[in-house]
């Protein structure tokens, strides 16, 4: 069990306090005083290991499932005994310009908090240092450290979005470059693009729903105080959704303007190879008509008859030439 509880700790007017080893002896130490809870982190437990957690905390069998599977939407669950809340924090990899997302999970409950996290891009380690260096924030409880994990989840997104803006400044340079460059490898990439854009909307997106909740009165276990806290999470959300929008357009806007470009590059190369074609096309003719095995043909047995009907056929190549160079398909 201890493998997979990163951290456990007992916090008392906002400070971090001695408590027992044993997370059950803890949490009734913090029941006990009625000013104090207890929050206990989790990475990637098995069923077996969550099950003594959740009993002793009384976690909603339906909330544990969510926990486990860690293949959920972003959401908020309220229970008899705890509040859930699902978050997907995003991470982007600079290396290949990749973006992930892991799932975080977070229960509140009568003096308790119990945070699982899947994957190694949402660490809290930097959360929660930063709410035992603010006591004053972290004497709200509970509600404290769930504002604090959306607010930190939340600002990475808008990190996130402007990592992906540069990219897709540089893939639109890249894409419009004079060059050209390669039109299969440009696609790919776009696509590519694309699907991480739309990994990102399923991690912000439905996440709007729950901040707003959070943001209005009446919800169980937050405190009645954090209304304004949670609108600022809310606001920062809506920012970071309105980046991933306009990035997801602009991105169809350079996918449809590389189609485009594509179809001009396509016909400008089939009038080059029909003027090309044309120009062959004409002494082909000639020098097929002149071929034929025929006894009476015109100027059949002069002298002068062959130079006249090769100088005829590469001066009509070379009109049908400037003819197709000044109309720009040469």
């Amino acid at each position: 069990m201890h493998a997979v509880i990163v951290d456990c700790a007992i916090y008392r007017e906002g400070r971090r306090t001695k408590g027992p080893a044993d997370f059950s002896d803890a949490l009734d130490e913090a029941r006990a005083t009625g000013d104090a809870f207890l929050w206990i982190g989790l990475y990637e437990p098995t069923e077996k290991e969550f099950d003594h957690v959740s009993a002793e905390f009384g976690l909603h069998p339906l909330a544990v499932e969510d926990a486990l599977n860690a293949h959920q939407r972003p959401k908020l669950e309220v229970y008899d005994d705890s509040l859930f809340v699902v978050l997907k924090p995003v991470v982007y990899e600079p290396e290949s310009d990749a973006v992930t997302t892991d799932e975080l999970m977070v229960f509140i409950g009568d003096s308790f908090v119990v945070t699982v996290r899947h994957g190694e891009g949402a660490p809290l380690a930097a959360v929660r240092r930063r709410l035992e260096a603010e006591p004053e924030v972290l004497k709200h409880g509970p509600t404290a450290v769930l504002y604090a994990i959306s607010d930190a989840v939340v600002d990475h997104y808008i990190d996130v979005a402007a990592e992906l803006q540069v990219d897709l400044e540089e893939l639109e340079t890249d894409v419009f470059a004079p060059a050209g460059g390669d039109a299969r490898h440009s696609a790919v990439r776009i696509y590519t693009f694309k699907r991480q854009v739309l990994e990102f909307r399923r991690a912000a997106g439905p996440l709007t729903a729950p901040m707003a909740r959070l943001a209005s009165a009446g919800v169980p276990f937050v405190h009645e105080h954090s209304q304004p806290f949670f609108r600022d999470v809310s606001d920062h959300l809506i920012r970071a959704n309105e980046q991933v929008e306009g990035l997801d357009r602009l991105l169809s806007d350079v996918l449809s303007a590389h189609l485009a470009q594509m179809g001009v590059r396509q016909n400008d190369d089939l009038r080059k190879i029909s003027a090309w074609a044309a120009m062959v096309a004409v002494p082909t003719m000639v020098a097929g008509i002149y071929g034929m095995n025929f006894e009476h043909m015109p100027e059949l047995g002069s002298v002068w008859a062959y130079p006249a009907v090769v100088l005829l056929m590469a001066g009509a190549v070379y009109g049908l030439f400037r003819l197709f160079k000044r109309r720009g398909w040469l």
